[in-house]
């Protein structure tokens, strides 16, 4: 990235940046919303930020950027304050439980099953999994209401015709048929209407029903990518933010065995986030990743859609974030 650009139109230059915002279910998003409020200081509006990647948890939150949500009125919804068009959403969301509703007894995908069976180095084996999951019964009654709601206000005050793409933002999917990594708002992906895009971006296998757009079938973009971040290859930002809430660079090592095993899940998802992150800076983007740490983990616990802990995580964050930011300043510096 240049340090100083020459012509008449260098005064008005800066760096073109990307937010990216991973997966990481109910808590992920709680995360993610206090990393968010450390982070504002760091970046114009971030409503305004040049492109906006988001991927299942990280897709609402994306939403709720580009439909002009304050990061107040955010914070408000997870702690369950929500006023105004989202005091439905917020109704429903306060009847969700830690756990899906009983699966229908079939597989989730055949088509990707089979594959995984006849074409194991064509399919990542995560990838494969999932088609053998069953078919989740789960509806996101909570999730639509809020995504319609912000949508339908910010069509009130941007004009009936404006459209969430105008404002570059992808939202990350998965094929559920072929597992192809889908990104609903990029060039010449399926035109989808915002609430469509995210409801299929949380669509996670097992737990919800996979969401039916133009007779395919989408599920959570999660499981192609906690974080999509490789989808920037290529792109003209210059600088990356990474919220990762299902990564961890600063990990604990707990003692309980099932969160010893969701701790050896964020390292295999975190060498993949790495190894992304290096092949952006090889292209001289600067990228800039943020991860839950001790603290978080914690407060997180194992399942990461357990809504029960919702403000500890959004507390914790708060607080851990900053310290984080902090400490990435003074490394720099130094």
């Amino acid at each position: 990235m240049p340090a100083v650009v020459f012509g008449p139109d260098s005064a008005a230059w800066r760096p073109r940046i990307g937010l990216v915002l991973g997966a990481g279910g109910v808590l992920g998003a709680a995360w993610m919303t206090g990393a968010l409020v450390r982070l504002q200081d760091r970046l114009p509006p971030v409503a305004d930020v040049d492109l906006i990647v988001g991927t299942s948890a990280g897709s609402v939150l994306a939403a709720a950027l580009r439909c002009r949500a304050s990061l107040d009125e955010i914070v408000a919804w997870q702690c369950g304050d929500a006023t105004g068009v989202l005091s439905e959403s917020a109704v429903l969301v306060a009847k969700e439980g830690p756990l899906p509703p009983l699966p229908r007894l079939r597989l989730g995908s055949l088509p990707l099953a089979r594959a995984s069976l006849l074409c194991p180095l064509q399919v990542p084996p995560w990838v494969g999994a999932s088609g053998w999951l069953p078919h989740g019964r789960g509806q996101h009654a909570a999730l639509r209401s809020l995504v319609s709601a912000l949508h339908w206000r910010y069509q009130q005050l941007s004009g009936p015709g404006s459209s969430w793409v105008g404002d570059p933002t992808w939202i990350a999917a998965m094929d559920y048929d072929t597992g192809r990594h889908v990104l609903f708002g990029q060039p010449g992906a399926p035109r989808v209407s915002l609430p469509e895009a995210v409801v299929a971006s949380c669509s996670i296998p097992g737990w919800y029903e996979p969401a039916r757009i133009d007779g395919r079938r989408y599920v959570d973009g999660g499981v192609r990518s906690a974080t999509s971040l490789g989808a920037l290859s290529g792109t003209d930002v210059h600088e990356v933010y990474v919220l990762a809430p299902m990564a961890s660079t600063e990990p604990d090592h707990p003692l309980r065995p099932h969160l010893r095993i969701e701790r050896r899940l964020r390292q295999v998802i975190t060498r993949a986030l790495l190894r992304q992150a290096k092949a952006l800076s090889a292209q001289g983007k600067r990228v800039t990743i943020v991860t839950p740490g001790p603290g978080d983990l914690a407060v997180m616990g194992a399942n990461l859609m357990d809504p029960r802990r919702r403000q500890a995580v959004l507390e914790v964050s708060l607080r851990t974030s900053a310290d984080s930011l902090a400490r990435l300043d003074r490394v720099r510096a130094a």
